[in-house]
């Protein structure tokens, strides 16, 4: 399981200031700027040192025993870190925190939400929740240790609403999150958890639908694209040999693949969709992928080169 991020230096038990100062940044530099007491310890720093620095304005203390190195004009990302090494080993940025975080919900709320393996005490700014977790339930990114797209929707059901457990998954799918485990299958562990069987009727409504929402709007932006730049309509969600294909224009063999990405699938789905494009490729067919950002931010790119490979 991911836990808190503890770089320990062997040093020797006396260093010069400078060193000493150096190696603190060298560690914050990890963290989004912040270092925890336990890291200051490991540094050779004792009680007095830290205090001198706290008095020096070296360092800035954000929670008890995480301090932020140099200044405290820090980014979300820090905020977040911080929380995570205050909470103490084992612990992950969660709920309402963790969506944010993946970007599936926006959000503002001053008190973070972290999951932790013990009991703590929560404080004005920080929420803990006990809870069981399991290895494939956190993962890391951008070095804070956080529950997976898939615990993290597990997590969200039981805090909010249906609907916004919907509008939750939904921008997991446009954004390609992906999970160690599936969704489904953390449904199946956990089933007396609170909000389960609001996410169960996500998971059921995108099996029957058999396509998820996310991706029709993906290929929606598509044909906006198209229609903008005056380029041929092509025919959405065809069946062929090789499954339901999202864009096909026949006449230049050219397929155009929206990526979506059921949150509740796994990397498997990732690795057939690409031995699905070799197969395609193989009998004469041009496969291009497009992701919801770069139909976001680089449309005009996508424009011409689609125009390019169907002139």
């Amino acid at each position: 399981m991911a836990s808190e991020v503890h770089v320990k230096a062997a040093v020797p038990t006396k260093r010069a200031p400078r060193r000493v100062d150096e190696a603190i940044a060298a560690v914050a530099a990890r963290q989004h700027g912040l270092v925890s007491h336990a890291q200051l310890a490991d540094l050779g720093l004792g009680s007095g040192a830290i205090k001198h620095r706290v008095a020096l304005g070296r360092l800035h203390p954000m929670h008890r025993g995480v301090y932020a190195v140099g200044h405290r004009a820090l980014r979300r990302e820090a905020w977040w870190m911080a929380a995570v090494l205050a909470a103490g080993r084992g612990a992950a940025l969660s709920y309402r925190s963790a969506a944010e975080l993946w970007g599936m919900r926006n959000g503002s709320r001053a008190r973070i939400e972290v999951n932790v393996p013990r009991h703590r005490r929560s404080t004005a700014r920080l929420q803990l929740h006990l809870v069981e977790m399991q290895p494939d339930e956190v993962t890391m990114d951008a070095g804070i240790p956080v529950t997976t797209p898939a615990r993290t929707l597990l997590d969200l059901a039981a805090v909010v609403s249906p609907q916004q457990v919907t509008a939750a998954f939904e921008e997991a799918e446009v954004r390609r999150l992906t999970s160690p485990t599936s969704l489904a299958a953390l449904i199946a562990r956990y089933p007396g958890r609170r909000g389960t069987s609001a996410l169960r009727r996500v998971v059921e409504d995108n099996r029957e639908n058999g396509r998820t929402v996310p991706t029709s709007i993906l290929e929606r932006r598509l044909l906006v694209l198209l229609d903008a730049h005056h380029l041929p309509r092509p025919e959405i969600n065809r069946l062929s040999d090789h499954g339901e294909i999202d864009a096909t224009w026949s006449a230049q063999r050219l397929i155009v693949e929206c990526d979506g990405f059921a949150t509740h699938g796994t990397r498997e789905a990732f690795e057939r969709d690409r031995a699905r494009d070799r197969e395609l490729q193989v009998a004469g067919w041009r496969v291009v992928r497009v992701t919801w950002r770069q139909l976001r931010d680089d449309g005009e790119v996508i424009a011409r080169q689609l125009a390019a490979l169907l002139g």
